[in-house]
């Protein structure tokens, strides 16, 4: 039988407080204050116990585990892929740079604005497993029906990049478009709600902190995968063919393909919830026809309604998802900037004196192991001194500390920029006997500092949304909700697909200076509209203690 687990505080993302899969259910009951999974030997208190004196996360299990391995093949896939585009529409595809970089950013926006149709497939279909699993063969075929188009004989005949926009905008985008939606808040489903009593008296485990933990080291794997993506992936292109650099994601994704079905009879897999838009627009629609005067909320009409299709609940969730909604609304200017590693950074660092073994899109391997270094740092040590130091930074905080310091990033990469055009001997490259591949002489490794601190900059800002879409959403909702917050990266890539107009030598230095100078204002902007909010989030945790 189907299991309802009671959770008095709606904002703690539960993957179990609203139903267990009929897969699994044989395997799992609740009786009063205890949630019991008997395939998992697992005992949680649902509510929070008298003697609760401390909390801290819990162990993620090997099955949560399982989930995030397979997003790990898949990040080194479209990491280490996606590097290659600008270079390889530049040097064999014959394209000019300010088209390369429209290129590499129509790629983006297709893998990410397709988010929505991988969350509305689950939510109202298919379910997030077998979503996951029909859009990574899509995705898969994608890698090898590329690595196909980049050999010689299709070049050669003038197939190059037609097959790079048919595989990389339909196979790949929309592969990658249903998995993103899915995958992030199935792996926090595999998490049990409540709290874990530990052998130290008055500490519990608490399933909140477990599923923060579970983001963070989700983040870290996305970017453990991106790493050896992007450090193995342009060598193979640089001492072998693109060809072969392609077909390499397509292999690594095949093995994390095979990883993920491992656990499929284990894992804890939601039924499809049906058409839960048309839920939403219902929702909606009544409140805004029973509004009440001296209510806080325009959508507490839809509260104690007489209908059997949703509760107070659903409701309260809705709130907080169109709450989250407001704060993702300011993550495509971010995400538009944030995007400029991969292909203005790239050119920038084509103009810089490198070593003969570097290829300059590998630079971008730094700003993945940092965030490799920097999550385990900030898990095991950063956030326990704030937590026990009594300054839990709320998720405003946090973002707005990432947007600082992506501000501050693309300050020092202005100045690079400049100092670049400043320096022989080609300057700004517009002079009439500057040669292709000219370079100054000034030394690409001074891009490091730009990769490291945007990777701690998305520790703050990227994984706290990401976490806010899955937290803030009901169980109904989370798919979308991400899809939503993912779909900011498509706007994103949107705004640099029109910046790339101004891509090129010198006029790139004006984009570095205006990206910056609104990021600052949008920063500051972001802030004083929504810094309530962290009260909000604050009280509403505590609704549980």
């Amino acid at each position: 039988m189907t299991t309802r687990l009671l959770d008095r505080d709606p904002l703690i993302a539960s993957p179990r407080q609203a139903s267990i899969d009929s897969d699994n259910a044989s395997n799992a009951e609740s009786f009063g204050r205890y949630s019991f999974d008997y395939a998992d030997n697992d005992v949680s208190i649902i509510q929070p116990p008298v003697d609760l004196v401390r909390t801290i996360p819990g162990k993620l299990s090997i099955w949560t585990l399982l989930v995030v391995i397979m997003e790990l093949c898949e990040r080194f896939a479209h990491y280490g892929g996606s590097l290659m585009f600008t270079i390889y529409l530049q040097k064999l595809l014959h394209q000019s740079k300010p088209q390369a970089i429209a290129l590499n950013r129509a790629s983006q926006f297709m893998s990410y604005g397709t988010t929505v149709v991988g969350a509305v497939i689950a939510d109202q279909w298919l379910g997030k497993f077998k979503t996951i699993l029909l859009f990574a063969s899509l995705y898969l075929l994608g890698f090898v029906l590329l690595a196909l188009s980049a050999t010689e004989h299709y070049i050669e005949r003038g197939y190059g990049l037609v097959g790079f926009c048919i595989t990389v905008f339909i196979f790949i985008g929309f592969g990658t478009g249903g998995i993103k939606a899915n995958v992030s808040s199935f792996m926090a489903e595999q998490i049990p709600v409540g709290f874990r009593p530990t052998k130290t008296p008055g500490v519990y485990e608490d399933s909140k902190l477990t599923i923060e933990r579970g983001f963070r080291y989700f983040y870290w794997s996305i970017n453990l995968g991106a790493f050896f993506g992007q450090l193995i992936c342009p060598q193979i292109a640089k001492h072998h063919s693109y060809a072969m650099a392609f077909m390499a994601p397509a292999i690594v994704f095949f093995i994390g393909i095979v990883v993920f079905i491992v656990g499929s009879r284990r894992y804890v897999k939601r039924k499809p919830q049906g058409t839960v838009l048309t839920k939403v627009w219902r929702c909606i629609k009544y409140a805004r026809r029973n509004k009440k005067e001296g209510r806080s909320h325009w959508l507490d009409g839809a509260l104690g309604a007489h209908t059997a299709e949703w509760n107070d609940e659903f409701v309260i969730g809705l709130q907080r998802s169109l709450r989250a909604c407001k704060v993702f609304l300011f993550f495509p200017v971010y995400m538009a900037v944030c995007g400029s590693m991969g292909d203005n950074f790239i050119n920038q660092g084509l103009t810089m004196k490198r070593p003969e073994w570097l290829s300059v899109d590998q630079l971008n391997a730094v700003n993945c192991l940092a965030l490799v270094v920097a999550i385990p740092v900030f898990d095991n040590f950063v956030f326990p001194f704030l937590r026990r130091m009594g300054l839990r930074m709320g998720p405003i905080v946090r973002i707005t500390t990432g947007f600082s310091i992506v501000v501050c990033a693309f300050v020092y990469v202005t100045v690079l920029q400049k100092v670049i055009y400043s320096t022989g001997p080609y300057y700004d490259f517009t002079g009439p006997a500057t040669p292709a591949g000219a370079t100054n002489d000034i030394s690409v490794w001074y891009q490091i500092v730009p990769y490291a601190a945007i990777a701690v900059a998305e520790i703050f800002a990227s994984v706290t949304a990401l976490e806010l879409a899955y937290s803030q959403a009901p169980p109904e909702l989370k798919s979308v909700l991400t899809a939503v917050y993912l779909s900011t990266v498509c706007a994103g890539s949107l705004i640099g697909m029109i910046l790339a107009l101004w891509g090129g030598d010198p006029q790139v230095l004006y984009v570095f200076a205006g990206e910056t100078i609104v990021l600052a204002i949008m920063t500051a902007i972001f802030y004083f509209s929504f810094h309530h909010y962290d009260d909000i989030v604050a009280k509403q945790e505590q609704l549980k203690s």
